[in-house]
């Protein structure tokens, strides 16, 4: 399986997180890494994930992997 990259252009570090968008709510959503690549979502390393923005006003919900 082929490492997945970074949607940030310039960034070249593999992804670890999916972040999806609800354009009508003004929701982000950012999980796990997706299981396949989604052409409407986008794949972030951990310093984008670390350091994501939204518009003021959206909501932010973080989908935590579970840990044994």
């Amino acid at each position: 399986m082929r490492e997945r990259l970074c949607s940030k252009v310039g960034c070249a570090r593999e992804a670890v997180t999916t972040l999806t968008y609800d354009y009508p709510d003004q929701m982000a959503a950012l999980g796990p890494l997706g299981l396949e690549v989604n052409p409407h979502a986008h794949d972030l390393c951990a310093i984008h994930t670390e350091r994501l923005s939204v518009p003021k006003g959206w909501t932010v919900v973080r989908h935590e992997t579970l840990r044994a």
